[in-house]
């Protein structure tokens, strides 16, 4: 009788790829999920167990493929679908969410810290998280639009928390510009909960400092929708909630950028030798629209007056081009001085501008004469800064220069 043939050992080569079959069946998305929840909701609220638990599990679990994945249960207590919904197993008795993470942890700074440190242990053991942690805020930030108002409220105070302690870089917060955000107002609403808590828990220019190494302190603006995109809009809105310095900052940008758009504007105009009446009269619209200081324009047109020349290097020809330029435009300025502060600021740059191109210096007293005669200054106005209102540079010659003239002024005969 012929012996029952046995079945042939399974070669070493194919166990090996049965393993490594059963090893991606067991750790897709959802196993992983379902086993790192449960390891987790059994530690409870126990910090230390928790990221005792998770720095073992790394060592035998997939954390460099599943990094999503867990990161995705530590802040929102499961797995992100697109839109920011947590999915939930068709198998109703499996615990699919955290029941502690960012989501449901307080929004107090204090609080919410402890939850931090869990992160920056986690990373710290495994470095390569650190990548995948920074993207993995940048895609939670864009599904903003699908969370609660409170667990947006908690993501906020822990999107602070973890761009102060370097957990990741400030280049996240660029998803907040995301069109669907941006119109519907989260983005805008997002970033200011950010900056209410970094100026209650830090200084202003260290927010500052992040928004432009993120290459966004030019782009606050363009967190309104466009039909709210006005120049105004923006230092209303954070001056309403408290963000002064950040309104200030906006507020400078503005004035930066008009006063960009003028110097231009004159530039133009004074080489197109335009009529001064017609200057004048663009400049005051201009100022009016756009609220612009009368003592910070009437400098700015000097300088673009002085700007629109090649000047002479001898001292004497200066003299006489500088005195003939400036008694065309003397009305211009005199326009623009209608404040005793606008005298003054123009007064006192037209002395460091002669102390800084040095082949002014002997021409100063001649433009201040010019400029009394033309009603740019006042009597009043030379006398303060001859006694106190001068700047240091060149003091001594320039008071020296001007000490006769001013001596006429104060004589009863003048």
């Amino acid at each position: 009788m012929m012996s029952q043939k046995q079945p042939k050992p399974m070669l070493t080569g194919q166990r090996q790829k049965t393993r490594k079959r059963d090893e991606k069946e067991t750790f897709e998305p959802t196993a992983f999920r379902d086993e790192i929840v449960q390891g987790l909701n059994e530690r409870g609220n126990d910090l230390e167990a928790i990221s005792k638990y998770l720095i073992q599990q790394g060592s035998h679990l997939d954390f460099r493929r599943y990094a999503e994945t867990l990161l995705d249960i530590l802040i929102a207590g499961g797995m992100l679908a697109p839109g920011g919904l947590v999915i939930e197993d068709a198998d109703k008795t499996k615990t699919c969410r955290l029941d502690v993470c960012v989501f449901t942890t307080p929004d107090d700074v204090a609080t919410m810290r402890t939850r931090t440190q869990i992160f920056e242990r986690l990373i710290r053991q495994y470095k390569y998280l650190e990548r995948s942690f920074d993207d993995e805020m940048k895609k939670v930030l864009t599904f903003l639009q699908g969370f609660s108002d409170e667990e947006r409220a908690r993501l906020a105070t822990f999107t602070f928390l973890v761009i102060t302690t370097g957990l990741v870089t400030s280049n996240i917060l660029t998803s907040l510009f995301h069109e669907n955000l941006v119109e519907e107002g989260i983005g805008l609403d997002f970033a200011t909960a950010v900056f209410k808590m970094w100026l209650s828990e830090k200084d202003f220019n260290s927010l500052i400092s992040i928004l432009k190494k993120a290459d966004i302190d030019q782009r606050l603006p363009e967190l309104f929708p466009a039909n709210k995109r006005s120049p105004e809009n923006p230092e209303s809105h954070f001056r309403a909630a408290g963000l002064g310095p950040v309104a200030d900052y906006l507020k400078g940008q503005q004035n930066r950028a008009n006063n960009k758009e003028l110097k231009k504007k004159l530039a133009d105009m004074i080489s197109n030798e335009n009529d001064v009446k017609e200057i004048i009269i663009y400049v005051k619209d201009y100022m009016k629209k756009n609220e612009l200081a009368e003592h910070e324009v009437v400098v700015l047109v000097w300088f673009s007056v002085m700007k629109s020349v090649e000047w002479d290097k001898e001292e004497d020809l200066v003299a006489e081009q500088a005195i003939r330029l400036l008694k065309a435009y003397a009305p211009l300025l005199a326009a623009l001085t209608t404040q005793g502060r606008s005298e003054l600021d123009l007064l006192v740059k037209i002395q460091n501008y002669c102390y800084d191109n040095m082949q002014f210096m002997k021409v100063f007293h001649k433009i201040l004469v010019l400029f009394y005669e033309a009603d740019v200054f006042s009597k009043d106005v030379i006398l303060k800064w001859h006694k106190d209102g001068h700047s240091p540079k060149g003091k001594s010659v320039f008071l020296e220069q001007t000490k006769e003239f001013v001596e006429g002024l104060q004589s009863p005969k003048e």
